[in-house]
């Protein structure tokens, strides 16, 4: 399962909004900025959250987005399914079963597969945001000031994050 940049924008999003659960409404802006976010990207996805009834937004000067449902309540599989789709590499549990049905040949291959896809489901659905929260040391945080240099940095260690290219890693 490979997240996409989209669907982690939308979880760094997301884990803003937890932090300051009781806050009220937390601008786009400020959210982009504490995150390091393209602003106009994050409209988008808080529009898609929004639509899902996951979030939602108060218009006006004291205006943004908040958590529709207490943090405890909305789980990581929910955000990323929304965002990026199935959690499996070649789609959906139901398409997996197919094709160990269908193909013979493959089928211990389907099968490891589908294994991967209900562990990293079974994770994904027993992760809420509050989870995310309480566990790391972004629970001591507060907004931040971040300098440009930081900026980059952050990046180049997320363009990186998600996936070994083949050969990296093995001597």
């Amino acid at each position: 399962m490979k997240v996409s940049q989209k669907g982690l924008y939308a979880l760094q999003a997301m884990m803003v909004l937890t932090r300051r659960y009781t806050q009220g409404a937390i601008r786009i802006r400020d959210i982009a900025y504490e995150e390091n976010l393209p602003e106009k990207f994050l409209e988008l996805i808080l529009l898609e959250l929004k639509n899902a009834r996951i979030v939602e937004s108060v218009r006006g000067a004291k205006g943004g987005y908040s958590l529709r449902r207490a943090p405890s309540e909305i789980r990581l599989s929910e955000i990323i399914r929304l965002i990026d789709g199935p959690l499996a590499p070649f789609g959906d549990a139901d398409q997996l079963r197919t094709l160990i049905d269908r193909d013979a040949e493959h089928r211990a291959l389907y099968k490891v597969f589908l294994e991967v896809r209900d562990a990293a489901a079974r994770i994904l659905e027993n992760t809420t945001l509050a989870d995310l929260i309480n566990r790391g040391p972004a629970a001591d945080s507060h907004p931040k000031t971040i300098n440009r240099k930081t900026i980059r940095k952050k990046r180049a260690a997320l363009s990186v994050l998600p996936m070994l290219t083949r050969g990296e890693g093995h001597d």
